[in-house]
């Protein structure tokens, strides 16, 4: 089944990224992107829109104020640069709002749980998650005779040595008794990618990329000849420079 989306931001880059996101998605169809109130209106009385990506600062009329405007408003996703808005939208029964810059592991939390509420009772345990891998959002590893909970997005890195793996987060360093195989098989690949045989990369932390290396958080990861068309190829996938 397809969600029809619109996004309303007047910030062209945001109305890329969502863009780009909504494209990544199978379910996602991306109906219009707007700049204010008066595009989106006529948009959704021209169609059946399933969400709506609403930005909460527009000049003339604010997002909250047009989402109480309408009567029949489709599953909210408030989009804003300032966290102290999103009460506002939660008091409007909103789905979720997204802190900008938005990251792609957030977006597919927000329209996880827009599905869920347009998903039919019987069927919610298949549609809960748009992908499977991304229904966590943290994973646990032995290290130091404990387990150890980590949040994905704290992760920078992960290198490998030998039969062990080092996790880098800005805490600190994680040490774990297991493979490099064994732990990029746990994560997510839409927010994790292998860019050398002993590193493997948070996407969310990449700063820039060279011809051989990706600096991640301001380290230098080498990339391996054998990962470098694939990893390049996920690259210009998500690229606005043509």
């Amino acid at each position: 089944m397809k969600y029809k989306c619109l996004i309303v931001d007047d910030e062209p880059l945001a109305l890329d990224v969502l863009e780009s996101y909504i494209h990544k998605v199978p379910n996602l169809q991306l109906v219009a992107r707007c700049s204010n109130a008066i595009e989106a209106l006529s948009q959704l009385r021209n169609h059946d829109i399933s969400i709506l990506f609403l930005v909460i600062q527009m000049p003339e009329i604010t997002g909250v104020e047009f989402l109480k405007s309408l009567k029949n408003p489709p599953c909210v996703i408030f989009t804003t640069a300032y966290s102290e808005y999103a009460m506002d939208g939660f008091n409007l029964d909103a789905v979720d709002y997204l802190l900008k810059p938005i990251s792609f592991d957030r977006f597919l939390k927000a329209t996880n749980k827009a599905i869920a509420q347009l998903t039919p009772l019987k069927s919610k345990k298949e549609a809960t998650s748009v992908n499977h891998e991304n229904e966590s959002d943290f994973i646990f590893v032995k290290s130091d005779k404990k387990i150890v909970k980590i949040g994905l997005d704290e992760i920078l890195y992960i290198e490998g040595l030998k039969d062990y793996v080092m996790i880098f987060t800005p805490a600190g360093r994680i040490v774990t008794l297991q493979t490099m195989k064994n732990l990029e098989e746990k994560l997510p690949s839409t927010q994790f990618i292998r860019v050398h045989r002993s590193f493997i990369i948070s996407l969310n932390r990449v700063k820039s990329i060279s011809n051989n290396s990706v600096d991640v958080n301001g380290k230098q990861i080498p990339i391996g000849k054998l990962y470098r068309d694939p990893f390049m190829k996920v690259v210009e996938k998500d690229s606005l420079i043509k």
